[in-house]
């Protein structure tokens, strides 16, 4: 019996492992619900997907979850979301720790006007939460220049 203990564990461990189209699944989701924060008017919720270290960059540099939190609660006010973004690409690591999204932003009226780009990191509770997020412009780079 004490021979089957570390078998039984390891079998239960390797049941528990996520593949990566899993994984990219799951912090697709994340992000969906984070983005959905936005339109739920919900502050709160927004704030439970930072890290604690977590960075954004826009005009300035924010860092930590409480002042990323503070930064963006104006943004929380009022009935209308000043916009939105969804994520139409995401990557894991093959240690599923670290992932990364990146997506539309969309004003009110459904118009792109940039780019997310945003760092996931799985914590040890198992959820995903954001350490970097950086927001763009639209890149209209036209064709790469041929060799």
């Amino acid at each position: 019996m004490i021979l089957l203990t570390p078998v039984v564990m390891l079998c239960g461990s390797l049941a528990a492992a996520a593949t990566l189209e899993e994984l990219r699944d799951e912090v697709r989701r994340t992000e969906t619900a984070f983005a959905k924060t936005m339109a739920d008017r919900d502050h709160a919720a927004f704030a439970s997907f930072l890290a604690s270290e977590t960075v954004f960059f826009g005009r300035g540099v924010l860092r930590g979850k409480a002042a990323v939190a503070e930064a963006w609660k104006r943004l929380y006010e009022g009935t209308a979301a000043p916009f939105s973004w969804a994520p139409d690409s995401a990557e894991v690591l093959d240690s599923g720790a670290l992932a990364f999204t990146s997506g539309p932003v969309f004003d009110p009226s459904g118009k792109r006007v940039g780019t997310f780009n945003s760092v996931w990191r799985r914590e040890p509770d198992g959820k995903w939460r954001i350490v970097f997020d950086k927001g763009c412009p639209p890149c209209d780079c036209g064709e790469a220049p041929k060799p």
